[in-house]
């Protein structure tokens, strides 16, 4: 969860989906993001993007991430309101759910398995991992 002025929140809203998609980026992840038509959006989002990753074994696109704006709305019923310079105001909420660690895991053995059945780290984990390969 972030809070931010109300008038930055649609632009901090890019920033947090950003930081999502960076790390599918990084991990060289075919993904996509998908902002939502009114009629998927949750109860109190004015916007939210979900980013998918590619399962080749499904042939489609899974959630892994998702990013919402809900303006004022959590902030009024949780009723929590900043000391503004001349004014109480509410803040904007946005909320992220980073990136589905099991299912991130999932799209790296997908993604990175080779025909001999074996799987290739991405590069930036080989440091972390100690192996260019997981057998």
């Amino acid at each position: 969860v972030q809070f931010t002025k109300p008038q930055d929140s649609f632009d901090a809203l890019e920033d947090l989906t950003n930081q999502a998609e960076l790390v599918l980026k990084e991990l060289g992840l075919p993904y996509r993001v998908v902002m939502l038509c009114s009629g998927d959006l949750g109860f109190a989002s004015a916007k939210t993007y979900d980013i998918e990753v590619w399962f080749p074994s499904q042939k489609r696109y899974r959630e892994i991430s998702s990013c919402s704006n809900t303006l004022d709305f959590q902030a009024r019923r949780a009723k929590i309101k900043i000391k503004g310079t001349k004014e109480n105001y509410f803040p904007h909420t946005l909320n992220g759910s980073g990136v589905a660690v099991g299912r991130c895991f999932a799209a790296i053995l997908e993604n990175y398995q080779t025909k001999d059945g074996n799987v290739k780290i991405p590069e930036k984990l080989v440091p972390y991992y100690g192996s260019e390969w997981l057998i």
